[in-house]
């Protein structure tokens, strides 16, 4: 009976673990890709996970804040949606190399695009949506970036809840976007490539397929855990038996 209880005392640790990883991990988030420095630029990517069974994720907004605004945000296109960046007037222009920038981005739009079984996030899903961002701003450690996720049965999840200092993580946190110490340049050419640059563009393509094959890694882990949970209740039921008999 010892080993009956151990092995199902570990297969609901290991299938415990895993599905506390699956809850943290089913956030909507913005993950750089690199470094995001502050006074630089940054490729960042927001990945959407599909927390539903029965709809699919139509339509991602995410919004950008109004004190720390971004005067230049572009999105890298995305097989199957359409994208629209939303640009509002700043009540105090910004100076981004030498010249003042009286409008920022206050807003970018995802909306899937196809036939209505086959478009957007289905269940079990997740989805990657590329940013370029910057300036970054060199005052502050995060930009927190609220995000609205609407599923095609019409239900609207908001992610704009703000961690507070202390407490638990709210249950629809808002995207954060982590930010560095500054370049060592002071211009924050970390995460600004040029147009052409191939350094850049291998060094961006070797991180996002570092950050896949991370996730891939994880993955595997959690079903080989799965496994080995089973088989050890498996093993216990079985040692059980042949003890009775």
């Amino acid at each position: 009976m010892n080993v009956s209880r151990i092995a199902l005392a570990g297969g609901l640790a290991a299938s415990t673990v895993l599905l506390l990883a699956g809850t943290a991990s089913a956030h909507v988030s913005v993950q750089p890709v690199g470094e995001a420095a502050k006074g630089g630029y940054a490729t960042v990517n927001v990945k959407v996970p599909n927390e539903r069974d029965d709809a699919a994720t139509t339509k991602v907004e995410v919004n950008f804040p109004t004190d720390h605004p971004l005067a230049s945000v572009m999105p890298q296109a995305v097989p199957g949606w359409n994208v629209e960046v939303t640009r509002s007037k700043l009540a105090k222009p910004l100076e981004m190399h030498g010249q003042k920038i009286n409008e920022a981005v206050s807003k970018v739009t995802w909306t899937a695009e196809g036939a209505k079984d086959e478009r957007g996030i289905r269940p079990g899903s997740f989805q990657q949506f590329p940013l370029s961002l910057g300036q970054l701003p060199e005052n502050a450690d995060q930009l927190v970036l609220k995000a609205v996720q609407t599923y095609d049965d019409k239900e609207v999840v908001r992610w704009i809840e703000e961690q507070k200092p202390g407490a638990e993580e709210p249950e629809s946190p808002a995207p954060v976007l982590a930010l560095t110490a500054p370049a060592e340049d002071g211009h924050g050419s970390v995460g600004a490539p040029k147009a052409g640059d191939a350094k850049a563009d291998g060094k961006e393509t070797a991180a996002a397929s570092d950050a896949s094959a991370s996730d891939t890694t994880a993955r595997v882990l959690g079903i080989v855990g799965i496994v080995v949970g089973v088989a050890g209740v498996a093993f216990g039921v079985l040692a059980g038996r042949r003890r009775t008999t």
